[in-house]
């Protein structure tokens, strides 16, 4: 198929479509593109994922603000439906792959399940097909891996027989479809035609801004806006530790600051967490390890929020240690496993290395989270005998916790807020010793 044709076929809705990979990013987008009306087969590997979304089950916990109701709506509708097959594939006019791109413990992108999605892809891809890679890759990556693999897979040559390109996610968990619809997109093709066509495809579910654009500064705009903001945490988060030794408040100097015009400091917090954060400024950071070019604030800024979670876990053990109380010998409860509030996403959960922290301390610890499967519960029980509450996660529930309740119940009334989250003079009022990120 022509790209001109596929072009008037996205407009009419007549294009068959395919999502690759059914998690945060793909599954709303699959239900987005059923809902307007278009043909949408979803494929997942995981075969039990398929049969829960088959039967209208989110595959994930936590707050996904019309979600459900949307996807038992194209289900009904027969516009949408999820296999483990690649085969059904063949007919798909367009196939849109959102499948994780994780790096490993030397911070090197680990590109296996793209890999094998692309090998899987390769013998089903109709001639003609418009393949988009929504996951997030080091600049450079599909030129250099994506492209050639997908003709070698295939027998097909690109922008003759198929066409390619990248639109970035730009999703959060918790407003994974308010993001798909209301944030601008960068669309990156391999030819300014092929751009021009996935702005149209987009067009149909996104009400902002859709920037045509070349593959490479798409790949660098979604890991260059990650990385910036990881910087910014990282400053805010230096700026924390410089209030605690000088006997400051960051959240008061934090609010005073932004009153300065063009200022916008970010929240400081017990670590950065989720898929994209902590591992995009190394996607980054790789496209130019082979080009003699020295790469020095973002390792620095991931160092300083890689260490939140142990500064975090030194402030529970001096606050133990002015009661007398070796941490060795403590019971602490940390509110929160999710690296995002109201979600269930523990991806890189700052909440597991305060964990490590506390447990290689000879600390016993305990996790509450209402979303994260395994560590639900009621909260008072949960700190019965503890003596340190660490709130490590801003879930909603924890606003309206009781206090006076969980004061009862403890042996040593310590609440330590990693994340500015407790009001001070409400806990404090409840009879705890209050320990604050950021307060000296």
């Amino acid at each position: 198929m022509a790209l001109g044709d596929l072009h008037s076929r996205i407009e009419c809705k007549q294009a068959l479509l395919a999502i690759i990979g059914l998690g945060y990013v793909g599954l709303p987008v699959a239900c987005e593109y059923a809902r307007v009306g278009f043909d949408v087969l979803g494929v997942e590997q995981n075969a039990e994922r398929v049969a829960k979304i088959n039967t209208g089950e989110l595959p994930f916990n936590g707050v996904e603000p019309g979600l459900p109701e949307l996807l038992s709506q194209v289900l009904s509708s027969g516009k949408f439906h999820a296999t483990s097959n690649y085969a059904e594939l063949s007919d798909r006019d367009i196939v849109l792959i959102c499948v994780e791109t994780p790096i490993d413990r030397e911070n090197i992108p680990q590109y296996h399940t793209l890999r094998a999605t692309l090998s899987a892809l390769g013998p089903a891809l109709k001639p003609g097909c418009l393949v988009i890679v929504e996951s997030t890759l080091s600049p450079g990556t599909i030129d250099g891996m994506v492209l050639p693999l997908l003709e070698s897979s295939s027998g097909l040559k690109a922008n003759l027989d198929f066409y390619l390109g990248i639109c970035p996610e730009r999703v959060m968990p918790g407003r994974l479809l308010s993001n798909l619809r209301n944030l601008s997109r960068v669309v990156g093709g391999l030819t300014p035609d092929t751009a021009e066509t996935m702005r149209a495809l987009y067009r149909h579910i996104t009400n902002a801004e859709l920037d045509a654009t070349d593959c490479i500064t798409a790949e660098l705009v979604k890991t260059v806006e990650n990385a910036y903001r990881d910087v910014q945490i990282a400053f805010a988060n230096e700026v924390a530790l410089i209030c605690e030794a000088v006997g400051g408040d960051v959240w008061q100097v934090r609010e005073l600051v932004n009153k300065s015009p063009g200022r916008q400091m970010l929240y400081p917090g017990a670590g950065v967490g989720g898929h994209c954060v902590p591992k995009d400024p190394w996607l980054l950071a790789h496209s130019v390890k082979d080009r003699n070019l020295p790469v020095r604030l973002i390792p620095a800024a991931r160092r300083i929020n890689d260490t939140m979670p142990a500064h975090l876990a030194m402030l529970v053990q001096t606050a133990l240690q002015r009661q007398g109380l070796d941490i060795s010998e403590a019971r602490i409860l940390i509110l929160g496993y999710a690296y995002l509030e109201d979600s269930d996403d523990p991806r890189n959960s700052p909440s597991e290395a305060l964990r490590e922290h506390l447990l290689m301390q000879g600390a016993s610890v305990i996790i509450h989270d209402p979303y994260v499967p395994g560590y639900q519960g009621a909260i008072d029980e949960l700190a019965s005998g503890c003596d340190a509450l660490v709130v490590a996660v801003k879930h909603s529930i924890y606003q309206a916790i009781d206090l006076s309740m969980i004061h009862s119940r403890m042996r040593i009334p310590i609440l330590v807020d990693g994340r500015g989250f407790i009001d001070a003079e409400r806990a404090m009022g409840a009879g705890f010793i209050y320990i604050g990120l950021g307060r000296g």
